[in-house]
């Protein structure tokens, strides 16, 4: 068996109605100047309004909003959420919405620890980060990215169109609080893509090379939680199904956290950087096409992939019943809605731009089978075809 390093320092706290102790957990924190990072939509919601009215329920009094953070959060509003923690002295951070919120979230945390500008932190680990971050409570409101449990964030550079991948072990959040009350009213194509994005996290988390034996058990029980309850989450109002969404989503970002990302994300965040398409719904529509290429580099963990999912073995070869991963896969995103790469506006001119940017991404070279230029090209084009 091979030597692995395991570590997630976040505490997790999981549970209906556990926003409402925010207060409580802020003052063991200490901080006393608090900054909520957040989007327009959220605020809209309500939620940060129910998050304010218990800090300083707490006692907490410095407490400032910045409610700018958008899909594919960019490296200029990381830069003026930092502007203004750092006015307020800040010493606290509190995100709260999807991946982009609580990735935003990171950046400003690495900046007030570190200065300079978010670039200059790009696909580094530890080692460049000499400290953690100020202390970040995440509290995510969509069952997809798994951020409150990583020590990665995803910006986007503006001037290159490129996604970055920022952060090292110091990026953790100090503390998640993982409501299900917070996701039960979300729009069923929001359910779907996020969800499709918290199964591709636990599959490439799953077979990519740099997986270990913890991850992998996060990353198959997040496969069952997703396949079992993505349908009903998205089309009912179930609150199991919703809650079990978003343990899944956690389970997967504690998986992908440990191990790494692979072909999947390199291609889904080439497409965001250059279209701005949701995070989500480029996953969704790549991870058949990926997983038809990788299945038979690792038929053992497909196959597994395709249990989870609830696939009969009928007899197969190992071969065939990972082979049926694949097809689980492509089906749900059916049964989901998910929308072709022709109807998010790519052009086949800009496939061969895309390729490149897919092989400058530091998650390629843990894909469970090699991927080359050519490869990314031609998954591009069978995907465009689709």
């Amino acid at each position: 068996m091979k030597s692995f390093d395991f570590e997630l320092p976040t505490k997790i706290r999981f549970g209906a109605g556990i926003t409402q102790e925010i207060g409580q957990e802020a003052a063991a924190m200490g901080g006393s100047n608090i900054l909520i990072i957040t989007d327009k939509g959220i605020m809209k919601a309500g939620i940060v309004d129910t998050v304010v009215a218990a800090l300083r329920i707490a006692g907490h009094e410095s407490i400032a909003i910045f409610d700018d953070v958008e899909p594919n959060p960019r490296d200029t509003t990381v830069h003026r959420a930092y502007e203004q923690a750092k006015a307020l002295s800040a010493d606290l951070l509190i995100a709260i919405g999807g991946g982009s919120s609580i990735d935003t979230a990171k950046g400003v945390g690495v900046l007030l620890e570190h200065g300079g500008q978010i670039k200059d932190y790009e696909f580094v680990d530890s080692e460049m980060l000499k400290k953690p971050i100020t202390p970040l409570i995440a509290i995510p409101t969509t069952a997809g990215t798994g951020s409150e449990a990583t020590c990665w964030a995803v910006i986007t550079d503006t001037e290159r169109h490129f996604k970055m991948s920022v952060g090292g072990h110091f990026a953790f959040p100090k503390l998640a609080l993982v409501d299900p009350d917070l996701i039960a009213t979300l729009p069923p194509g929001i359910v779907a893509s996020t969800g499709m994005d918290a199964l591709t996290h636990a599959i490439e988390g799953y077979t990519c090379t740099v997986s270990e034996p913890i991850s992998d058990a996060y990353g198959l029980y997040a496969i069952e939680l997703i396949a079992n309850n993505l349908r009903e989450a998205a089309f009912t109002d179930k609150k199991e199904a919703k809650a079990n969404m978003l343990l899944g989503s956690l389970m997967a970002g504690i998986c992908f956290g440990s191990s790494n990302v692979a072909a999947v994300h390199c291609m889904a965040e080439a497409l965001g950087g250059l279209y701005d398409t949701p995070h989500g719904i480029a996953n969704a529509m790549l991870l058949p096409v990926v997983m038809e290429f990788n299945y038979a580099a690792d038929y053992e963990k497909f196959a597994r992939i395709a249990a989870a999912m609830g696939e009969k073995d009928d007899h197969l070869t190992k071969g065939g019943l990972a082979y049926k991963a694949v097809l689980a896969v492509k089906k749900l995103g059916e049964d989901l809605g998910i929308p072709k790469m022709k109807e998010i506006g790519a052009k086949e001119e800009d496939f061969e731009r895309l390729a490149v940017a897919c092989t400058e991404n530091m998650a390629a070279g843990d894909n469970v089978r090699k991927i080359r230029y050519s490869d990314f090209l031609q998954l591009y084009k069978k995907a465009y075809a689709l």
